[in-house]
């Protein structure tokens, strides 16, 4: 692949459309116990919904056309292959912003976040600050796909180096889940081009950073119970991917599954007496379905989770002892039921603060349960720093 970037388009061959489907279509749904709603992983009601919705209504062409209309690229770094949406704003002295998904995210999730943080003007915004926005697929994550053993920190590395083959020296980085672990490495790496960083999660944290006040202790308490209840998907990545991944590369059912039961789970949705999430109260079968086909499309839901293994292998957990990200930080504490946001006052043992938002509402996934709430604050973020 050539070192500088070359424009990508997104054109799925018919046959593996085809595929995806007769497997869908041939799946035994009657092997499969109903335990009825969520409490044991995916309702089989909400899959089954879903499953009809796909092979009766879902265009796939009509999503590759949406983003089609993002000019993306793809550029090899170190021998892996990078995809990345790159969104230019009209104004002049645009902000160049990373923006950075997780897991099972992909870059789908910004598409509601481009115009207003590119065009302002257009979006009901005229003093608001413009952004140039470089948003990436993970490594063996959707278009970039063809990993092998990856880590944060590696990740880290990799697009510190897609911004500076795009001549940007310093530049703001957004990330959640998994792009919060990498945002955080460029900080500690590379503090010199990083103006900012804005995370809608923080998980990773100084070695010695260690909960010490009351509402910090119960916050750890907390974790520690919910990672019991919720973990299970974690540890199954972080040591036996190859596993998971024979399992799952010939079943899209398996996969949406595994996928959208993190979406229920994990997303600020309403719930009733037994807990049970109302998946479609935020989402749409499309938005959903879109998620899950570029893992499939590309298949790279196998390459995705070995993130999971790569941080166990190559990284840590934790920044080393004494660490102190000094670049300015933000953090947009969503309400996420699984991984809710530390208290302030522990992420400050490791990051400069200089904003914090209480969300009134959304979860993990705040750039499609929230997009205005997250456009808003980085929007604030930039423009409190330009006054500083």
């Amino acid at each position: 692949m050539n070192q500088q970037p070359q424009p990508f388009r997104i054109d799925i061959a018919d046959a593996v459309l085809e595929r995806i489907a007769a497997r869908v279509r041939a799946y035994d749904w009657s092997a499969v116990p109903d335990a009825g709603g969520w409490s044991a992983g995916t309702s089989l009601a909400d899959l089954q919904r879903l499953t009809r919705y796909w092979l009766d209504r879902y265009d796939w062409r009509a999503t590759e056309r949406r983003l089609n209309q993002v000019d993306q690229y793809r550029v090899e770094i170190d021998g892996q292959p990078i995809h990345f949406l790159h969104a230019r704003s009209a104004g002049a002295g645009a902000t160049p912003l990373l923006m950075l998904h997780g897991w099972p995210s992909t870059v789908f999730e910004f598409l509601d976040l481009i115009g207003p943080l590119t065009a302002p003007g257009d979006h009901g915004a005229p003093d608001a600050p413009a952004f140039e926005i470089i948003a990436p697929s993970l490594p063996g994550y959707g278009f970039s796909t063809l990993s092998s053993l990856t880590s944060p920190r590696r990740t880290a590395r990799t697009f510190a180096s897609l911004m500076e083959r795009l001549g940007h020296a310093r530049y703001f980085v957004q990330g959640g889940d998994w792009g919060n672990v990498v945002a955080g490495w460029m900080g500690y790496d590379r503090p010199d081009a990083c103006l900012g960083l804005h995370l809608n999660m923080v998980s990773t944290h100084a070695a010695d950073a260690v909960p010490e006040t009351p509402e910090e202790i119960d916050h750890a308490r907390r974790r520690a119970e919910a990672d019991l209840r919720e973990g299970g998907y974690s540890k199954i990545q972080g040591t036996k991917p190859q596993s998971l991944a024979l399992a799952m590369v010939d079943s899209p059912v398996g996969t949406a599954a595994w996928i959208v039961e993190k979406f229920a789970g994990w997303s600020d949705l309403p719930r009733d007496e037994a807990g049970n999430p109302d998946l479609w109260a935020r989402y749409s079968e499309d938005e959903l379905l879109t998620c899950v086909m570029i893992y499939l499309v590309t298949n790279s839901f196998p390459t995705s989770i070995w993130m999971y293994k790569g941080r166990l292998d190559h990284d840590t957990p934790t920044f080393p002892a004494g660490s102190r990200i000094a670049v300015p930080t933000a953090v947009a504490a969503f309400r996420d039921p699984v991984f809710p946001p530390p208290p302030r006052s522990f992420i400050e043992k490791t990051y400069d603060v200089v904003q914090w938002t209480d969300m009134p509402a959304g979860g993990h996934f705040p750039a499609l349960e929230q997009p205005q709430l997250l456009v808003d604050d980085i929007r604030r973020f930039r423009a409190g720093l330009s006054a500083t």
